[in-house]
């Protein structure tokens, strides 16, 4: 079940699109211009928005870029009863990820939809937060409360180990194979000193740890915060 965003001032198009995308098992909220629009999209969190670009008060176009401004990630496919190339290259360039132009197949904006959601599932994956830290395995990179932090690619993989069996105890051995490889000759003290080096960077009192927890005479579990 996704949370869509419908920005559309047609009231029938909004109805036809709220039912279909119910029935889909979807949760729906709409708004029938710009500025409302570009409001609820910045409080979100949505997990896609549809948009038309013929809008009351800001047009599409602005809410876009507005959005897009204000960091809001969240896959936007924009509507439009025209179908300029220059206009479709306006709103990609602004920042959306799909345009549809009315009228359009139903089936076909259903299929563009589950496309866009399928792929934000799999980005998401990618990119993780917890505490004031946000981790992204695409850029190798690591930040606290906003601020990069240096991380070295062995941490990251064994982070990214942890982050991947969230709530699970992991023994030496199981981060041994997973975060260094089958047949590499680590000691249980050399994954402690990892470990106690990850914590340095992604702990507020490391020597009190919060997120990555040892358990004795197990190994270790990656708690969320609480």
């Amino acid at each position: 079940m996704a949370r869509i965003l419908i920005v559309e001032d047609e009231a029938d198009i909004v109805m036809s699109l709220e039912e279909d995308l119910r029935r889909q098992g979807h949760q729906t909220t709409a708004a029938r211009d710009g500025a409302q629009g570009l409001e609820l999209g910045k409080q979100g969190p949505w997990d896609l928005i549809l948009l038309d670009v013929m809008l009351p008060k800001l047009d599409g176009f602005d809410v876009c870029g507005e959005l897009r401004k204000a960091g809001v990630r969240t896959p936007i496919i924009m509507l439009t009863a025209r179908g300029q190339e220059a206009e479709k290259e306006i709103g990609l360039d602004l920042g959306a990820d799909d345009y549809v132009t009315k009228p359009f197949s139903v089936r076909e904006l259903r299929a563009r939809i589950r496309a866009h959601l399928r792929r934000a599932a799999r980005d998401d994956e990618r990119r993780c937060a917890f505490g004031d830290c946000e981790v992204n395995f695409d850029r190798a990179e690591l930040r606290r409360a906003g601020q990069l932090v240096e991380i070295t690619q062995q941490e990251l993989r064994l982070l990214g180990v942890f982050l991947h069996n969230r709530g699970r105890v992991l023994s030496r051995d199981q981060i041994i194979e997973a975060a260094w490889g089958h047949g590499i000759a680590i000691t249980d003290r050399a994954v402690d000193t990892h470990v106690f080096n990850l914590r340095k960077k992604i702990e507020p009192v490391p020597s009190e740890p919060r997120f990555l927890v040892g358990v004795r005479g197990l190994g270790y579990r990656f708690e969320d915060e609480v």
